[in-house]
């Protein structure tokens, strides 16, 4: 039988922390979303200033990273490139953001951040991924 790493809320908890420190650092109003490896929420924080869809995207963009076990940007790139019949999948968002959590070459979790440009929605996640050492 196999064994996994699994995130507890000591480890939810410094992602959140660091995601919102890069992200209020930067003066971006974002919401953050942590979930386990199929895509169940651990934890969210909506900062101030940010629009109420911004919470469910990044809950969306997490899961569909956590679920593809990948960035979420890989979904929007193969859309970009042409492969339009994407669109039609079954992903819960393919907007760069989603950032999955990896330890021993598994992906545990991941992380979505929504609220700003898709870059800097990204920035925000890998700094909350960054806090827990994984990759």
């Amino acid at each position: 039988m196999k064994t996994k790493s699994v995130l507890t809320q000591t480890e939810v908890t410094q992602i959140l922390a660091a995601a919102r420190a890069d992200a209020q650092a930067n003066g971006w109003a974002v919401s953050i979303a942590v979930t386990d490896d199929g895509g169940h929420l651990l934890g969210f924080e909506r900062l101030d200033g940010c629009a109420p869809i911004g919470g469910y995207i990044a809950i969306e963009k997490a899961r569909t990273s956590a679920l593809g076990r990948r960035e979420s940007k890989g979904y929007e790139e193969m859309v970009n490139g042409g492969r339009t019949a994407f669109v039609t999948a079954p992903l819960l968002t393919s907007l760069e953001g989603g950032v999955p959590v990896i330890v021993g070459g598994e992906t545990i979790g991941a992380v979505g951040v929504s609220g700003v440009k898709a870059d800097q929605d990204a920035q925000v996640a890998k700094a909350g991924v960054a806090a827990v050492n994984a990759g």
